[in-house]
C-alpha cells in the first residue's frame, strides 16, 4: 500500500481525531470553570465533594476512566451500550481534563494579589465589573502556559480512545501497520501528532502575546 493510499485511508480516523479534539475541549474548558467555582464554594459539600472528584480524575489513568464510562452503564444497570462509543469517550475525556484546567482557574485566581480586589472595591466596581473587566485579563494571561500544556497534552491523549476500539487516527494506524506489516502507518501518525501539536502551540504563542501587555 502506498503512502499516498494511507494517508487517504488514515484521513477519516484525523477527523475522528479532530472530532474527540475539539469537543473535549468545548465541555471541559466551561466544565472546569464550574468545578473550580464549587471547588471555592463557601458550602463545604460542594468543596468536599469537587475536592474528591479531582482527585479521582487526576489519580486514575485516563483509559481506565474511558473504560469505567463505557462499560459501567452496561456493568451496573445493564443498560446498552450500543453507540455509545463516541458519547462515552467525550464524557471520559471531558470529565478528565475538567479537573485539570479547574486547578489550572483555581491557581491563576488565587495567583491574584487581593489588593486588586480592594482596589476595585475603592473605585465602585461591582464584583462583576471586577472579575471581567480587572481579574479575568489578569487570570488568562497567568495561566495560558499551562493551558498550551493540557491542550498538546489533549491531542497525544485522543489516542487512548483506541482502548474502546474507537477507529481514531492511532488505532487505525495500528490496524493498517498489523495487516500491511509496514511501519510506515506509524510514521503518518506521528506527522500528524506532531502537526497539529504545532498548530496548538502556534496559536497558543499568538494568543500569549496579545496578552502581553509589555510589548
Amino acid at each position: 500500500m502506498s503512502w499516498s493510499v494511507m494517508l487517504i485511508t488514515m484521513s477519516e480516523g484525523m477527523l475522528r481525531t479532530f472530532a474527540i479534539f475539539f469537543l473535549t475541549l468545548l465541555f471541559s474548558m466551561p466544565l472546569g470553570m464550574i468545578v473550580m467555582l464549587l471547588r471555592k464554594s463557601r458550602f463545604v459539600v460542594f468543596r468536599v465533594l469537587m475536592k474528591i472528584y479531582i482527585a479521582i480524575m487526576r489519580g486514575t489513568p485516563l483509559m481506565l476512566q474511558l473504560l469505567a464510562w463505557y462499560f459501567g452503564p452496561y456493568y451496573l444497570f445493564g443498560w446498552s451500550i450500543r453507540g455509545y462509543r463516541f458519547t462515552a469517550i467525550i464524557i471520559g475525556f471531558s470529565m478528565n481534563y475538567a479537573a485539570y484546567f479547574a486547578e489550572i482557574y483555581r491557581g491563576g485566581i488565587e495567583a491574584i494579589p487581593i489588593g486588586q480586589y480592594e482596589a476595585a472595591d475603592v473605585l465602585g466596581y461591582s464584583k462583576a465589573q471586577t472579575f471581567f473587566k480587572i481579574i479575568l485579563p489578569q487570570v488568562i494571561k497567568t495561566i495560558l502556559p499551562s493551558v498550551t500544556n493540557e491542550v498538546i497534552t489533549l491531542v497525544k491523549d485522543t489516542s487512548l480512545a483506541f482502548a474502546l476500539a474507537y477507529n481514531e487516527v492511532f488505532a487505525l494506524a495500528k490496524q493498517i501497520a498489523a495487516s500491511q506489516t509496514s511501519f510506515q502507518p506509524y510514521v503518518i501518525a506521528g506527522v500528524f501528532y506532531f502537526i497539529a501539536n504545532y498548530a496548538v502551540a502556534f496559536v497558543m504563542e499568538r494568543i500569549e502575546k496579545a496578552f502581553d501587555y509589555y510589548r
